[in-house]
């Protein structure tokens, strides 16, 4: 019965045997920690409910009139979209009704929340990144690290006040035609994709890797007057003909999210340098910086700042500080090292 039920389905082109993102976490903890708790198991499920609730409403934003200015100002100074909020109202409910999260970090949020209940994880998070650009159909993104609670906490600002080489679990999920999950919990990356009729992350890009080298670079070349020299020197190089007799191709879309989801799947290199002057970066390095690092080097890139440092050996001292970055293929970030003085 087993042969035919199996021809019948490869006549269809119907596979039945799919990996939900639920059914790969519970097989990698039995494979990585089979005398694990199964804490990180309920925890990566609960996200995966944020997701499909942001991605929901992000699909219908414009029939409900949720695209627009809600009126007010984020944490660090942005003005807030209305998805924005729901976005971020949204994260506040999952993390604390999972039982599992103890503090939480969110870009919406000035200080930190630290949830009732026995939870041994800190999440950091930018709800929905890129919104400034949801107005034009550009997709955006939701980005998290994860951290386990120190042994003896019981959930304060230390717990995030950490390296990101302490990150248990990061990802992003980018919210467009379809929603694509990017997840590592330390042993490399795997890709999901939202099927909206079964309601189910599916695994669709096991075991992703980086090309070592692609001539694709993306930046915003709007901010180059900020740029220290290394930087401008090092673009301006990148647009004349190379080895084979062209140039190298610019990629920007100006959404986090997007942008790296390409570079991760293409190659090449994104980069965001601190304005030379002030040292100031833009993106977060708690829940921008962090995560999309972690990402980046187990997919077999890299992920550095403007001075070559190695990000996720960062310190920050404030749950919003920033840092200028370049990550992408490690061949395109060891050119860029080679411009350091």
């Amino acid at each position: 019965m087993s042969t035919q039920h199996n021809s019948v389905s490869e006549q269809m082109n119907v596979d039945t045997d799919i990996i939900t993102l639920t059914r790969f976490i519970l097989q990698e903890q039995q494979k990585e920690a089979p005398n694990a708790t199964g804490e990180l198991s309920l925890l990566l499920n609960s996200l995966q409910f944020a997701f499909k609730f942001i991605a929901h409403n992000i699909r219908r934003a414009e029939l409900v009139n949720l695209i627009g200015i809600s009126g007010s100002a984020n944490s660090t100074g942005d003005v807030q979209k209305k998805l924005d909020v729901i976005g971020d109202e949204i994260f506040i409910n999952a993390m604390k009704s999972s039982n599992n999260v103890k503090v939480l970090v969110s870009e919406e949020q000035e200080d930190l929340i630290v949830f009732e209940g026995g939870g041994r994880y800190a999440v950091c998070t930018d709800p929905i990144d890129g919104s400034s650009n949801i107005d034009a159909g550009v997709s955006v993104g939701t980005i998290f690290g994860i951290y386990r609670l120190k042994e003896d906490s019981q959930g304060s600002i230390k717990d995030v006040l950490r390296k990101g080489t302490e990150m248990v679990a990061a990802g992003y999920t980018m919210y467009g035609a379809s929603a694509h999950l990017m997840l590592t919990t330390g042993q490399g990356v795997n890709g999901f994709t939202l099927d909206t009729q079964l309601g189910e992350f599916i695994l669709t890009q096991p075991h992703l890797t980086i090309p070592k080298t692609r001539a694709i670079y993306s930046v915003n070349e709007g901010n180059s007057h900020y740029w220290a020299d290394s930087a401008k020197q090092y673009i301006a190089d990148l647009k004349k003909p190379q080895e084979d007799g062209k140039p190298y191709s610019a990629r920007y879309i100006g959404s986090m999210v997007a942008d790296i989801h390409r570079t991760i799947l293409y190659g090449g290199i994104f980069a965001y340098p601190a304005d030379s002057k002030s040292k100031n970066g833009k993106l977060r390095i708690l829940y921008e910086c962090f995560p999309m690092a972690m990402l980046m080097e187990q997919a077999g890139g890299a992920a550095i700042n403007d001075k070559g440092e190695r990000i996720l050996e960062i310190l920050p001292k404030g749950i919003h500080d920033k840092s200028g970055i370049w990550l992408g293929s490690t061949g395109e970030v060891d050119r860029y090292l080679t411009y350091l003085k």
